[in-house]
């Protein structure tokens, strides 16, 4: 079926035969060329590389939740390991008889439960927690307010370094009434938001970031990237891909390995790439992605992203979906993005079926299904799904294997709103006439003399 610019509409053969393949009409690269292109290989995760990414009880929970979802018994037993050994460097005991409990005798007797550090431990925290309230209690006596504020932010520690996240929010959000600079508010919220988010509790997120957002004279390039980070997590979690990657894309280079503790620079351009890939369209994409010169810096990090995004861009679609489909067994060891990859990828892949079928009038689905390597019945369901759910204008001759574009008569349709238009003006025209001759008769004023 023909538009009514259809001559000037090119067919899939036509552009083909004119080797454009793209919406922007760009041109293919040679198969060769395709062909030597590098594409990311499946491997496991470098488990101890991705661990030194991160600090403190991040990298802890990171590494459990990889041993926790990974099929590799290697690999489980690897990052058990590693969290082990880190665990040990601090405090926490619960998560200490957790990993042991996990390990459950299977790296040797090194690995097993070690009561007397425990013990030892344990002791420590009592100990440290009477000289606590003791100073604490001083402090309050004396009515010092830095020294309250003071109190109450080394309590937060205290409890943060044990595990009794609730204990160590309460504290922390305590030292609000004792913050006399704009500095201990941020400080306050960057506590309460590092918090709030290893008890995945982002609305809590979302409030502090905000409020830190209200003391713009203390916020400095380091903070704002951070702050940046924690509210894209926030919206990643909700599921607001669009606002996640206009978060992630105005994180500074400031950020560097400054917040290991919650994010790394690497999670800012998967995170941010990805959602954006799901979300904005073509010139978005190009405006705030590709040309964006310091999330570009980010997208250095992780050469796969960044190719697969320039790819999507060039309609390189079946290379883009490669390099996504290499990614994903990694991508779903990651303790922030793994619930959400199937959603993203649906997204990403639905939209480039769209693009695809934007410039043409006809579409052979059988070199559609080459190009997205898949097969023709398997394609056939994904673009029903799309024309049923009104993404995609077309019908689908199924003896042919041939999606003709649904274009609307512009001439009608113009005609149609000319018509409207037209009936709008009688409208207002009529209105005025009746109002002027209300006027001119003193109409209202007689009314509300015979009342």
């Amino acid at each position: 079926m023909d538009g009514i610019e259809g001559a000037s509409n090119p067919t899939m053969e036509e552009m083909q035969a004119n080797g454009t393949g793209g919406v922007d009409g760009l041109p293919l690269t040679s198969t060769s060329t395709r062909k030597n292109r590098p594409i990311v290989s499946g491997e496991p995760l470098d488990i101890e590389a991705y661990a030194g990414l991160y600090t403190g009880r991040t990298k802890i929970k990171r590494l459990m939740f990889i041993a926790n979802h990974c099929d590799n018994p290697g690999m489980q037993l690897e990052a058990l390991r590693m969290a082990y050994d880190e665990i040990k460097k601090g405090e926490n005991t619960h998560l200490y008889r957790e990993v042991v409990q996990k390990i459950d005798g299977r790296l040797g007797p090194n690995y097993a439960m070690d009561a007397a550090w425990g013990s030892t431990i344990e002791r420590k925290a009592e100990q440290r927690k009477e000289k606590l309230e003791s100073e604490l209690n001083a402090y309050r006596t004396n009515l010092i307010k830095e020294s309250i504020r003071m109190g109450y932010n080394d309590f937060g520690d205290f409890y943060y370094a044990h595990g009794a996240l609730g204990d160590a929010f309460k504290s922390y959000v305590r030292t609000r009434d004792y913050c006399t600079t704009s500095k201990h508010i941020i400080q306050m919220c960057l506590n309460a938001i590092l918090v709030s988010i290893e008890m995945v509790q982002f609305s809590n997120v979302t409030s502090y970031v905000s409020k830190a957002e209200q003391t713009p004279e203390a916020l400095d390039p380091p903070i704002v990237a951070k702050l940046c980070c924690a509210a894209g997590l926030a919206h990643l979690e909700a599921k607001k891909y669009k606002l996640a990657a206009r978060k992630f894309l105005e994180v500074g280079p400031e950020l560097g390995n400054s917040y290991s503790e919650v994010i790394a620079p690497q999670d800012v351009a998967t995170y941010g790439g990805l959602c954006a890939l799901a979300s904005f369209d073509r010139t978005e994409l190009k405006n705030k992605v590709i040309d964006n010169i310091n999330f570009r810096d980010f997208l250095e990090l992780v050469p796969e992203v960044r190719e697969l995004i320039n790819d999507f861009y060039s309609s390189h679609y079946a290379s883009c979906l490669e390099y996504l489909g290499n990614l994903k067994s990694n991508l779903k060891l990651d303790i922030h993005l793994y619930d959400h990859v199937e959603t993203l990828y649906d997204q990403i892949r639905n939209k480039a079926l769209i693009q695809y079928t934007l410039p043409f009038v006809s579409v052979d689905m059988r070199m559609m299904a080459d190009a997205f390597k898949t097969s023709v019945v398997g394609l056939e369901k994904e673009l029903e799904a799309l024309i049923t759910d009104n993404q995609i204008q077309a019908r689908i001759d199924s003896h042919n294997k041939i999606l003709y574009a649904r274009h609307a008569d512009q001439r009608n349709a113009t005609f149609q709103r000319v018509l409207q238009t037209g009936n709008e003006f009688d409208q207002e025209v009529r209105a005025m006439l009746l109002r002027s001759n209300l006027l001119k008769y003193d109409y209202n004023l007689r009314a509300s003399r015979k009342h």
